[in-house]
């Protein structure tokens, strides 16, 4: 894949089809119509990614459904190939207005309301237990990590998380509270609340930083490739109806969730924000507060697991190679002890 990927690459008349995906032979596509914009940017869709080729082994654990975060999609093949090989079947979404699923004249990432990508959500669930016939994990990073609870959430109120078919959550650098002084999340989230409602698509006046980018991709100081058209070094901007969701979400995540199953949460040893690169955001988490992460892990409202990974950046899974194997040896680990758990809570003497 180049950077010359345009965007919105999939149309929106292939829905219900799988067509060949930016990522090459392996992988697949499929459009998710999902009607007018809310927030008015014309007709929304999604897209759904699934890893096809044959890794060699047989497709005997649950599915796994991964999501992205903020200035993000998916491109991470080596993550969809590392579960190919344990044994499951891999999808990913592209939520609206990100990534695939960004069509001419919408905003990046644009929402007033992350309860909109449950429609996305829904419907990917729905395809991957028709097409898998078995359960799903999900997977979400950053941003994602703080949508796909809330929304198991909300399933697991409606008609219980596990009766959906859901086994699991593993979360990567979770979204968890806004980073930066504390003056941020006390007098000015009613200014963000304000400003979000009223005036949505003022930007945030921050300066942009391209240090975690930088650290990233391979034409910086990383080894890895993606469309930067879809993920920038700087990021998309921030606007202030899209941080008034995202802080309502927080707000409704500190009250207390259930999302209905265990949790693994992943994320970096520490913190260390820098306006440019340098050698110390290679080895942490350059975007969140990694503190705040294990403040707020406890309100998943399950059985949680957090594992700080030495030397590991904000996406746990696009580390350098020390902390990557450690971080995949750590799921792994985890998948097998769930596994065992899932056994053993659906025996007969579990119940008796």
């Amino acid at each position: 894949m180049t950077n010359e990927t345009p965007r919105g690459v999939s149309d929106i008349t292939a829905g219900e089809q799988w067509q060949p995906d930016v990522l090459g032979v392996g992988y697949e596509q499929r459009t998710l119509p999902l009607g007018p914009d809310p927030d008015g940017e014309g007709d929304a869709v999604a897209t759904l990614v699934r890893h096809t080729a044959d890794s060699g082994a047989a497709a005997t654990e649950p599915a796994v459904l991964y999501v992205h975060g903020f200035t993000d999609y998916f491109f991470q093949q080596h993550l969809a190939e590392h579960f190919a090989d344990r044994g499951h079947r891999f999808y990913a979404l592209d939520l609206r207005k990100c990534g695939r699923s960004l069509r001419a004249g919408q905003t990046p990432h644009f929402v007033t309301d992350l309860a909109l990508y449950d429609d996305e959500l829904n419907e990917s669930l729905r395809i991957v237990r028709e097409e898998t016939g078995g359960e799903v994990l999900l997977v979400a990073h950053s941003t994602g990590g703080l949508i796909v609870p809330l929304w198991l959430d909300r399933r697991n109120r409606a008609t219980g998380t596990v009766a959906a078919g859901i086994n699991g959550l593993v979360l990567n650098s979770p979204w968890f509270d806004l980073q930066g002084p504390s003056y941020y999340r006390t007098v000015g989230t009613p200014v963000i609340n304000a400003l979000g409602r009223f005036r949505s698509m003022i930007e945030l006046p921050a300066p942009a930083s391209s240090s975690y980018g930088d650290s990233l991709h391979h034409s910086v100081a990383g080894e890895w490739d993606y469309n930067l058209d879809w993920k920038p070094l700087s990021g998309f901007p921030i606007r202030f109806g899209w941080l008034r969701a995202i802080r309502n979400g927080h707000a409704r995540l500190h009250e207390g969730l259930d999302v209905g199953v265990p949790a693994l949460i992943l994320r970096s040893k520490i913190t260390r924000f820098a306006r440019e690169y340098g050698p110390a955001v290679d080895v942490a988490d350059a975007v969140l507060d990694v503190k705040q992460i294990q403040r707020w892990s406890g309100c998943l409202g399950e059985r949680t697991n957090i594992v700080p990974i030495d030397g590991a950046r904000h996406d746990v899974f696009l580390s350098s190679a020390q902390p990557l194997a450690r971080a995949f040896d750590e799921l792994d680990s985890w998948l097998d002890w769930l596994a065992v758990y899932l056994r053993k809570s659906a025996s007969p003497e579990a119940g008796a």
